[in-house]
């Protein structure tokens, strides 16, 4: 059996376009990720074997660290590959390196062959010349609440699932209780899901269950619910309703820990002598909605209302934070921070030719809360509500939604910074504004052809 040999120091590693290239980073390397073997990249000259595989137990990765740091290793780049690269970034980080997490698509390499040991190679020496960019990872006591959060998104989509298997089984026995309901797991449908379930068949009786608020008649009720009760469906029904009542079991077990996790953020501002104002706004709780007062936590430890924002209600908020941090000035500006975002135009310029300016297309959770709070206040008749049905006209909802969205996040980054409070500048104001501009160009356009422009309004 023939031994598989490591990589010879230095091989791949010198060509002629490098000699004129100045060193940024002498003590970095480069890993290239893989699901069984990290491989890893030093200088030629910190190792007598200068690229070697590592297995991806934890042992491996601490004799990893233990070796980057025998070969004077400072820093420390790699792609962000799947889920494969938390452990790595964890433990080297905590080892005391500099870890860079950058885009895939920002270190393709050179044309030719594609192995392992020459990525690791070409993301060495890139890091080295410093040609990467690291990407954006909050503080750590954020990434924790982040990961519960987004692990409670997986069980809330979860639960949902089998609300669904719910209607399927009631549908197979007839039973056309989401015609008469808006929500067949509201109080009323719960209530007569489970006695249905508990084998009580009698539309009649099933249908004095409903609640007072219900806008259909108890006649409607009762045709709705005579239906074909069939023993597989009905069983099909009670798994899938107890099903839906574990999931919703480990959210509130999830909400638990979230809260201790809230608990221990360090107050921005004396929330006792500065006591959070009563909401202005009415907010309709959203279903799945954790029973803590998210409100008075994310105002203690971010010191600003965001809930003042038109379209941004608390789980909104609890998203962005969670995904963006509570430091401002990892952004230098909200151009930056929208950017980011991916809710600006992104220009493609060839030639002096403008190709494209449409948004790039990213997956970020925080632009999709920015998203749904601009789809929110279509009809609202607040200032941003006015905004996105004048833009709505002029380019389609699509873009509507992506230019309200950026100025929400141009606003939330305003707070962020300055600390100040929202106030809501009244419907018609960006309409003002607009109209202002219009008039200002029309003058300039005249003043540039000789003329001198005077506007009088109709009467």
């Amino acid at each position: 059996m023939r031994r598989k040999r490591l990589p010879q120091q230095g091989k791949g590693q010198s060509t002629k376009g490098e000699k004129s290239l100045s060193v940024i980073n002498p003590d970095a390397a480069g890993i290239d990720l893989g699901s069984e073997t990290h491989w890893v990249a030093v200088p030629s000259d910190r190792d007598e074997i200068s690229t070697r595989p590592f297995k991806c137990f934890t042992a491996d990765l601490y004799e990893m660290a233990a070796w980057l740091k025998r070969c004077g290793i400072k820093t420390v780049a790699m792609e962000s590959s799947g889920v494969y690269w938390i452990p790595v970034f964890q433990i080297l980080e905590s080892s005391g390196f500099e870890v860079k997490l950058v885009n895939a698509r920002h270190v393709k390499n050179v044309p030719g062959r594609k192995t392992d040991v020459l990525d690791c190679q070409w993301l060495q020496r890139l890091h080295s010349h410093g040609l990467l960019s690291g990407s954006f990872r909050p503080e750590n006591q954020i990434c924790v609440l982040r990961s519960y959060l987004r692990h409670r998104d997986n069980l809330v989509r979860y639960a949902s699932s089998h609300v669904l298997h719910m209607q399927k089984a009631l549908t197979e026995m007839n039973i056309h209780l989401h015609k008469v309901l808006t929500n067949i797991t509201g109080l009323t449908g719960i209530r007569i899901i489970r006695a249905i379930i508990a084998g009580e068949h009698t539309p009649a009786t099933l249908a004095s269950m409903r609640d007072r608020r219900v806008k259909r008649t108890e006649s409607d009720m009762r045709k709705a619910l005579q239906g074909d009760y069939r023993e597989e469906h009905l069983f099909a029904l009670r798994q899938a309703v107890e099903l839906y009542d574990y999931y919703h079991q480990k959210i509130q077990e999830c909400d638990i820990e979230i809260e201790k996790c809230l608990q221990q953020f360090e107050s921005k501002i004396d929330h006792i002598n500065m006591p959070l104002s009563p909401s202005s706004k009415k907010h309709k709780p959203r279903g799945n909605t954790p029973h803590i007062d998210l409100r008075e936590h994310y105002y203690r430890i971010t010191g600003v209302d965001f809930t003042q924002i038109d379209g941004l209600d608390i789980l909104s908020v609890q998203t962005i934070i969670s995904e963006v941090g509570l430091n401002p000035h990892a952004f230098p500006s909200g151009k930056h921070f929208s950017s980011w975002l991916g809710l600006c135009p992104n220009n493609r310029i060839t030639g002096g030719k403008v190709m494209r300016t449409s948004s790039r297309k990213v997956v970020n959770r925080a632009a999709d809360a920015f998203r749904m709070a601009a789809f929110s206040i279509a009809h609202s008749s607040c200032a941003l509500g006015g905004f996105y049905r004048r833009m709505r006209a002029r380019k389609g909802a699509p873009k509507a939604i992506t230019a309200t969205a950026h100025k929400l996040a141009v606003i939330f980054y305003h707070l962020w910074i300055t600390g100040d409070v929202y106030v809501d500048p009244g419907a018609d104001y960006y309409e003002k504004k607009y109209r202002e501009r219009v008039l200002s160009s029309m003058k300039k356009r005249a003043k540039s052809l000789g003329y001198e422009l005077s506007l009088q309004p109709i009467t």
